[in-house]
């Protein structure tokens, strides 16, 4: 869902983090249900007749299906909107956390990626604004995060091309 947007303003780019940046989130999910699943399989199988194969079954089923659950809601629930005047980023579905500046507030943008995260092409972009350290900008987990940055890059060399209301800025000069 993207912010209301104010008179004249369009939407450059409007996205969530991608489903492959959740892939680690799911491998951690599996191991620790695998994990769980072995202990009480472990454990129900101390007492005489063996372990109970239904629980352990159970077991590893709901743990699949919490983390596969948690994954996507994860994803669905944070979007990233880029305007020719801003950047939104929207986490949560019951309680909502909106973080929002403006473009002319941002003073760098940097993208980083571990390995795991350039094979599988996301990355994390960090927004640097004039709030300092203290103000955590990123959009975590997006696919081709160069393109991200092109965006940004692109709206905020648009916005300093026209002047505060003056478009004869933006027009070539006439001799």
């Amino acid at each position: 869902m993207a912010p209301k947007l104010q008179p004249g303003e369009q939407i450059l780019y409007e996205g969530h983090p991608s489903w492959r940046a959740i892939l680690d989130f799911y491998i951690k999910g599996i191991v620790a249900t695998a994990v769980l699943a072995l202990a009480v399989g472990f454990i129900s199988g101390l007492g005489e007749g063996g372990a109970d194969s239904g629980l352990v079954t159970v077991v590893a089923l709901v743990g699949v299906a919490l983390t596969i659950l948690i994954g996507f809601i994860r994803r669905v629930a944070t979007s990233y909107t880029i305007t020719d005047r801003r950047l939104h980023i929207k986490r949560g579905i019951v309680s909502r956390t909106i973080q929002e500046t403006r473009l002319e507030r941002v003073q760098n943008v940097n993208y980083n990626q571990s390995v795991l995260q350039r094979m599988l092409q996301v990355g994390d972009v960090d927004f640097d604004t004039a709030a300092g350290d203290d103000y955590n900008f990123v959009f975590a987990g997006v696919g081709d995060p160069a393109d991200v940055v092109h965006m940004v890059d692109k709206a905020t060399t648009r916005g300093t091309t026209v002047g505060l209301g003056d478009e004869r800025a933006a027009e070539p000069e006439r001799r």
